[in-house]
């Protein structure tokens, strides 16, 4: 199969290079073993071999649980351990190698199973672990354009239009629907439902099985579809617990578990003092479109383009989009939304440096000035008075974008932009 670049690659040499521990996480199939055996390779030219094993071989799984200092002298570093979650007994050994040795970079290791790893990996790597989160493909990988963190200002926004390529709404529709998996862009004889198929089967029964709070695979797997029919929503767990026939409480226990394994993410409100009316429920986004699409039983980008859900769809894309920018730079990504009591909302805020940047996603190409109409509630936030003494809290308002199927980058008005999502 044909590699594809990674937007990631420079975080990880980077971070390697600061922590004696690299952990590369995210969900099943992202392609996080093939990205480090490539950069691994590319360590031999500078003299460093790597080895590599895998915790998925039951018999060196067993020696990793069994014997972790024996398994360290078979595997020494420099190595690249996957799966680590599957022997976590090896973190405390492997915080004595790198205490002994104090060299930069000994081990990478993956894992796929979050929200069982990070527990472990905090209490025994605190200080000495660097984490990058892989996501599935962006377009930049996809497209073999440049990756930068997503920033709403017009000079940026002019500087990546002449190395962005120009995408009408089928072929956007035609990402949305295929999703972000790298196997399906690198090797074409992939069938898309058969694949879908098998890695929901690989994630309900190897990483959903192993949680004692699942004792159902397929109510879980009836859950999953319900949230996918949720995505760019705000979450209400009592009407997922309703749907799925399950209590709010478990509800919100397995909607951390989708949180954790990377399949959605919950963008928070954005919250201050100067905003009296703001509601307070996250907002629910899946990551891999085409797994939603797959979940939810749509056959075709056609249909999925002219289906109700349209527009959730491509809000859902272009918010994974932004949010891989910023995670493939090895940044947190700075992303909020607005929902006050009187149903006045934005899609997406960037929050960055004390400023405000508002962002409203369209799937329309001409949204008009109505796009832009609710921008206008975040201005208490930039008077003092508001604060009641908590001055130091303002905030500034930045350029905003309304995101949308526009064919070129065009002035709303002298604050506001119309977004080609192509650009984004």
């Amino acid at each position: 199969m044909a590699y594809i670049k990674r937007a990631a690659e420079d975080t990880i040499a980077r971070v390697s290079k600061m922590f004696p521990v690299l952990l590369v996480t995210g969900p099943r199939q992202v392609g996080k073993t093939t990205l480090l055996q490539r950069m691994a390779e590319a360590q031999q030219n500078e003299g460093i071999e790597r080895k590599y094993v895998t915790l998925d071989d039951p018999d060196v799984r067993y020696l990793a649980k069994h014997d972790p200092a024996l398994f360290l002298q078979r595997y020494s570093p420099p190595v690249l351990i996957d799966e680590i979650q599957y022997a976590t007994e090896l973190l405390p050994y492997i915080k004595m190698s790198v205490d002994h040795s104090k060299k930069k970079g000994d081990f990478w290791i993956t894992g796929s199973q979050v929200f069982r790893l990070m527990k472990n990996v905090s209490e025994s790597l605190a200080g000495r672990v660097g984490i990058v989160n892989l996501l599935g493909l962006s377009d930049a990988e996809i497209y073999h354009e440049p990756s930068e963190p997503f920033q709403t200002e017009a000079g940026y926004l002019m500087e990546r239009l002449p190395v962005k390529r120009k995408r009408d709404l089928n072929e956007i529709y035609r990402r949305i629907f295929k999703g972000s998996m790298p196997e399906l862009y690198a090797d074409e004889n992939v069938d898309w439902e058969t694949y879908y198929r098998s890695y929901v089967d690989t994630y309900l029964q190897r990483d959903i099985r192993d949680l004692a709070q699942v004792a159902d695979e397929m109510q879980f797997y009836n859950f999953m579809t319900i949230v996918a029919a949720q995505t760019s929503k705000p979450v209400v767990y009592e009407e997922l617990a309703s749907a799925a026939g399950v209590s709010a409480p478990t509800a919100k226990k397995w909607l951390s578990i989708l949180v954790s394994s990377h399949i959605i993410a919950l963008v928070q409100p954005y919250h201050n003092n100067a905003l009296k009316r703001v509601v307070k429920m996250p907002l629910l986004h899946f990551l891999d479109t085409g797994l939603a699409a797959y979940l939810l039983k749509w056959g075709n980008p056609e249909a999925l383009e002219r289906g109700a859900m349209s527009g959730a769809f491509f809000e859902s894309y272009v918010f994974s989009e932004i949010y891989k920018s910023y995670l493939n730079a090895g940044k947190e990504p700075p992303v909020f939304y607005y929902r006050d009591k009187d149903q006045k909302e934005i899609d997406l805020l960037l929050y960055q440096n004390g400023m405000l940047s508002p962002i409203e996603i369209k799937k329309s190409a001409s949204p008009g000035k109505t796009a832009i109409k609710n921008f206008k509630v975040l201005e208490p936030v930039t008077r003092e008075p508001a604060f009641e003494g908590l001055e130091s809290l303002k905030v500034k308002i930045g350029t905003g974008s309304v995101v949308c199927m526009a064919n070129d980058l065009l002035p709303v008005d002298e604050k506001n932009w119309y977004v080609p999502v192509w650009l984004i």
